[in-house]
Formats: C-alpha cells, structure tokens, sequence
C-alpha cells in the first residue's frame, strides 16, 4: 500500500501525522510525507522520504497560519504530489482541505487526524454544554464557507447544506483524545473515531534536557513546564506567569511556541526555549501550564500531569472546558500565585483523575490505532458517501 502523508506541517500537526505514519512504513506500506521545507530536518528525524515545499517564510500553503489564505495552493500542491506518487490513500490534518478536495479529484480514501476533541456538532446530546454547542454550529458554518470558496475556486460544486460536517471528515476522522474529553452523552458523527493520542516527536538534546533540568536559578524547586499557544489578540499568560514565579518555591521552563515575544519578570524563575521537543521536559514537570492546545495537553496527559488552563481562542476554550470538566484541570486565573500552583501541586484528586486519563489514553492505541484506520480506508473506501448530501467523486465541472 502507498500512502501520502499531507498534514499541515506545524509541529502539532505534523508530529501526530508522523506518528501514524512510520507505523505504517513498519507495516511494510510505502509512506512519503509532503510538508514544507523547512520539516526536513524533521523527516530525516523519522526516517521518512519528504517532498519539500517552498515555505514562504512561514506562510507557505501547508502552514497552520495560512490555511484559510492558501488553501487553492495547498489543494494544488497535494494533488500534484498525488499524481505521482499515486497513493492508496492519503492522510492529512484538520483544516486539511486541500488533501480533502485532491482526494475527492482523484477518487482516493483521505484519512483525517483531528485534535483531542471534537469541534463541530455532535449528531445528539452535549445540550448541557452551555454556550459550547453555539460555538459548534459557528465554527462548523465557518469552517464549510471556507471549504466552498476553496471548491468554487477549484471550479467545483458548492455544499449545498452549510452544516455539512461529514464533508470536512473524509473516509475516516480520527480524534486523538478519549471519551472521557468529549460532553457526557454527546454521540460523535459517524465515520468519527477515538484513537487516544499518536504521539512522535524529535530526539531531545540530552545536554540541552541536563542544562534546562539543572539551572542554577531554579535547581532543587519543583518543576512546572508551560507550552504558550496563539494568543489571538488578547494579552497572553506573562502576567500570571510572572505573578506565579516570582519569589516563590517553583519554577518553570517556558516554551514560547507560536506566541508572541516572552515579557519575563527580571525576578521570576523561569527559562524561555522554542524546542521541536517537550515530552522528557513533562516527563519531569510536576504541573503543565497551557492554552489548551491539543499537543500540550495531550503529552501532559500522556505523561499523567494535572494541568493548569488558560484558554483564549480557536480550541482552546472547548479543550480546557473539557479538561476541567474532566477533572485533570483547573482554569489559571488571572492572579496567580505560587500557592495557587502549589495547591494544585498538592491535590491528589487532580493527580488521580490525570493518570486514570493517562491509562485510558495509552490504552487507547494511538499511532497503531490510526495506522488500523488507514489501512481499512484503502481497503474499503469511504464510510462518508453513504451520508446525504455529501460531495459525490467527480464532482468536478
């Protein structure tokens, strides 16, 4: 079997895709991975043959920023790629649609990996979500209009229903999470399963890990480990970092990530890194600060770390309800304080729920799991054209 990994090429997106990809490739599949340039050295990593695509500084068509600006060239890009690989079938991320629209150009299975939990409308239940099932149906209807502009830019048919939530799922739509993340009683869309997390990453510097792990400034303190997400316009998490690590028994190693640039207070312990790894950092961490985005919170899960969360936008604010409500979370508010992180540190509650999650998770199968899924796609076909008013192939005018 061939297969043509095409996921967005940030690292939250990438390593997942990666993940279920070398499974594969041990299965004995033939596996390419097409990501933008500057993922080379990340490929050579996995021992996985890559496609380079011009990056455009960051802002290339398979680049997380982009995705919505870019997707006619990122549907050009995967589907040139397809034509000479010839794939089986195809495995990309969320927000994907170019490898979506290829796939559907080309009559081939399309794979798609999701976060740690579902972001569109539930087929049934999640009524008690509050404000949450509003938020669906506004991400849903938004995220379709940019599929059909993508489409009729492609010259092919619009989505008639705007709800269509089966167009944006493609043969298979694997949730890296567990149940125990999504709303009690809630039932996913069909074709939609749980596959616990698909975790890879790059091998960490041994003497980078030593140096972060034994700073003078913090040695001996508890650890806590905070991965920054987008902040989408609103102030970011220094004030409580600062607030919380300043004069106090803790200190953190902080990965900036994709926000903007690090204000530290000249007292506080802490130690800023853009690392393409964090998983031996959690490993050591006593508590995980985060956004709520999925990678973060599903290694610090992965790993049976209680979590702080502060969420600002996209997935973040339904992943930390989820957390919370879940018991492994509290909301970080805005006046931190070291006794406020130390009571966290402190509450076995919390401590239980996160390694009853790590368990469940772990079991779950992740990268082997997935790599299952893909193979019954290329066996199989699609599970999503038997759905009404779902994009027939052909489709194209």
């Amino acid at each position: 079997m061939k297969v043509l990994l095409c996921p967005l090429s940030d690292p939250g997106y990438l390593y997942p895709a990666i993940a279920v990809g070398r499974e594969l490739h041990r299965r004995g599949h033939q596996v390419t991975l097409i990501a933008r340039h500057g993922a080379s050295t990340t490929a050579a990593a996995a021992g996985l043959p890559l496609t380079a695509v011009k990056d455009d500084n960051g802002t290339g068509p398979l680049s997380v920023t982009c995705w919505f600006r870019r997707q006619g060239d990122q549907y050009r890009t995967i589907l040139a790629e397809a034509r000479v690989q010839q794939p089986d079938v195809l495995l990309t991320s969320v927000l994907g649609h170019g490898a979506l629209l290829a796939a559907e150009t080309l009559d081939l299975p399309v794979v798609v990996l999701g976060l740690a939990a579902h972001l569109w409308p539930y087929t049934a239940g999640g009524e008690g979500e509050q404000e949450c099932p509003a938020r669906r149906q506004w991400r849903l209807r938004e995220t379709i209009g940019f599929y059909n502009v993508l489409r009729e830019e492609a010259g092919f048919t619009s989505l008639p229903d705007p709800t269509a939530a089966h167009a944006l799922l493609g043969t298979r739509f694997l949730l890296r999470g567990d149940p125990l993340l999504e709303h009690p009683g809630a039932r996913l869309p069909p074709g939609v399963h749980h596959v616990g997390p698909c975790l890879w990453e790059p091998d960490h510097d041994p003497e980078e890990l030593d140096r972060l792990l034994h700073a003078p400034s913090g040695d001996g303190k508890p650890l806590v480990y905070v991965h920054l997400g987008r902040t989408f316009g609103g102030t970011g998490l220094w004030p409580q970092l600062n607030s919380a690590l300043t004069g106090g028994p803790l200190r953190a190693v902080v990965e900036l990530g994709r926000s903007g640039p690090p204000t530290p207070h000249p007292q506080a312990v802490l130690t800023t890194v853009r690392l393409p790894w964090m998983a031996p950092l959690v490993k050591h961490a006593d508590l995980v600060i985060t956004s709520a985005t999925s990678a973060p919170v599903l290694t610090a899960l992965a790993h049976g770390r209680p979590l702080l969360v502060a969420p600002a936008g996209s997935e973040q604010p339904l992943l930390a309800a989820a957390c919370i409500r879940a018991g492994v979370a509290r909301r970080l508010p805005e006046g931190a304080t070291p006794d406020l992180l130390l009571e966290v540190l402190g509450d076995n509650s919390i401590r239980r729920a996160a390694a009853g999650l790590a368990g469940s998770l772990l079991a779950a199968g992740g990268a082997h799991l997935a790599a299952d899924h893909v193979e019954r796609a290329a066996r199989h076909g699609t599970e999503q054209d038997e759905q009404p008013g779902s994009p027939r192939r052909h489709a194209h005018r």
